[in-house]
């Protein structure tokens, strides 16, 4: 593939070339919001610790992008950083020393940062500010990152929903890696049940806007920060929603690999595509009245698309953006670009035909390697799995000294004793009536008997009937049942059970 770009000069019209640490970096979790969103607390919040160079505050404060990687405890300045080949980074020398000086890595002694990489970025201004500040394209910095990006968070302040139009600008660079893109309604808990409803409505709809899916992007509700909640209302709903997207962080070291790969799929799509552009626009060039053709071109560039797209059968959605494309035609003149080298594009047809699949075979095998090395998930930090006793679901009673069925144990004794019983148990048949008039299907209630059953002898003893009876209240409540029963729901007298040993 490398040898293609470099002869139709694809690092100059879309991406530099790939190096090994593109490869060999471990994941990076990029943060993207307007001032104020609470995009370093965040970060704050999953190390749980601070860390060389962290301010927070009101006002803008990062005006830096900022990484943050695991080691003794200190600052590395961009220049530097930018020269060190082992890490990712190198290429970002092409936005300049005035981008280098807003540029640093922050290490600190933190096992999640052991996993991956956490990205902060300077906070979204609002009208001229943007440009006057910068000093460098703040855009084409943020889709580098992208590209090279396992997560994107897109964060929201619940207070300050309106979208500057520089906001717009940075959300459509990145639009292209939607599949990586996480949306956080931040600062959730300042609110009400009711405003914070209207509030995730106004979101949804300015969304709609900027990231013209027809689909409906997935929204993590919470407040990411260490104290206390303003309004409690919703813990539990934060506390799921925190815990769904923590899920999807902490498997990022896992499927790297995958995310490298299709990264890599996406370019040789791409690259085809582009020597297809430039042979083709090469081989229209008269030998006299270079420049009136070139316009003609240019102008009628979607008629060179359509031709293309007929001739190879390529799908629209791989060819470049034309406006940015026409763009940056402008600048070359179309009879020095090399005509078509069916060799070369033999070469990546069979890449993509024979090669990627025997990559992804090989995933299986790395990721068992990862596996034994303790690499395939995020650890420490908000990922450490702590919480208090009890809970709720199929979860009531975890970390509690007592059997958390036995105390409506009375109410499930009065029933068991009307039931058809049988040497101190109720029959399969008269248990089996009484679970239906749950109105749960069948199915589940097979699920509920075979974890109640403990013994298996087809028959329910008062503390297995109870039991059942807790397990078709967890479900009618809207709770999942799992697969194997667990360890604090198991009846007092079956512990020792063969079933459990």
């Amino acid at each position: 593939m490398l040898p293609l770009e470099k002869e139709y000069v694809f690092h100059e019209f879309h991406s530099p070339k790939l190096e090994d640490a593109d490869f060999d970096g471990k994941p990076l979790v990029m943060m993207v919001g307007q001032y104020s969103t609470g995009k370093t607390t965040f970060i704050k919040y999953i190390l749980e610790q601070e860390y060389p160079g962290m301010r927070i505050g009101p006002e803008p404060t990062t005006d830096t992008f900022h990484i943050i990687d695991y080691g003794e405890p200190g600052k590395i300045p961009g220049n530097v950083l930018a020269m060190d080949t082992k890490k990712p980074f190198t290429q970002l020398k092409q936005f300049g020393g005035s981008f280098l000086t807003r540029f640093e890595c922050s290490t600190a002694r933190s096992s999640v940062l052991d996993s991956l990489y956490m990205l902060d970025t300077p906070g979204i201004l609002a009208g001229e500010k943007q440009t006057l500040n910068r000093g460098y394209d703040f855009t084409a910095v943020l889709k580098w990152f992208a590209e090279r990006a396992d997560r994107i968070i897109l964060l929201f302040d619940a207070h300050k929903l309106d979208i500057s139009d520089e906001f717009k600008t940075a959300v459509e660079s990145i639009r292209d890696h939607d599949d990586k893109i996480r949306i956080v309604l931040n600062k959730a808990d300042m609110m009400s049940p009711q405003q914070l409803m209207r509030v995730y409505g106004a979101l949804m709809w300015s969304l709609s806007r900027i990231l013209k899916n027809p689909e409906v992007s997935r929204v993590y509700v919470g407040s990411f920060w260490d104290q206390p909640l303003r309004n409690a209302a919703n813990r539990e709903l934060f506390e799921a929603e925190q815990q769904d997207l923590f899920n999807d962080l902490q498997g990022l070291p896992r499927f790297a690999t995958v995310r490298r790969l299709n990264d890599l799929i996406k370019r040789a799509r791409l690259a085809k595509v582009h020597a297809l552009i430039l042979s083709h626009l090469k081989s229209k060039m008269p030998m006299m009245g270079k420049e009136a053709k070139k316009k003609e071109m240019l102008k009628k560039l979607q008629n060179t698309y359509d031709a293309l797209q007929s001739q190879h059968s390529i799908p629209a959605c791989d060819f470049p953006p034309i406006e940015e494309m026409r763009e940056k035609l402008e600048k070359y003149d179309f009879s020095k670009f090399n005509s078509e080298d069916r060799k070369m594009m033999e070469r990546l047809d069979k890449m993509m035909a024979n090669d990627i699949p025997r990559l992804m075979n090989l995933i299986p095998h790395e990721d068992r390697e990862l596996k034994e090395d303790g690499r395939t998930q995020v650890t420490g930090g908000a990922f450490r799995q702590e919480s208090m006793p009890g809970g709720v679901g199929i979860l009531e009673g975890h970390g509690e000294t007592g059997w958390i069925v036995a105390k409506d144990m009375d109410e499930y004794m009065e029933t068991f004793n009307k039931l058809e019983i049988s040497g101190g148990k109720v029959t399969g048949r008269s248990a089996k009536e009484e679970m239906q008039k749950s109105s749960l299907p069948n199915k589940v209630l097979g699920k509920i008997w075979r974890l109640a059953d403990t013994d298996g002898d087809g028959m329910l003893d008062s503390e297995e009937f109870a039991l059942a009876m807790h397990l078709i209240r967890i479900k009618t409540e809207g709770h999942d049942i799992p697969d194997a029963l667990p360890p604090h729901l198991i009846p007092p007298s079956k512990k020792n059970h063969d079933l459990f040993m």
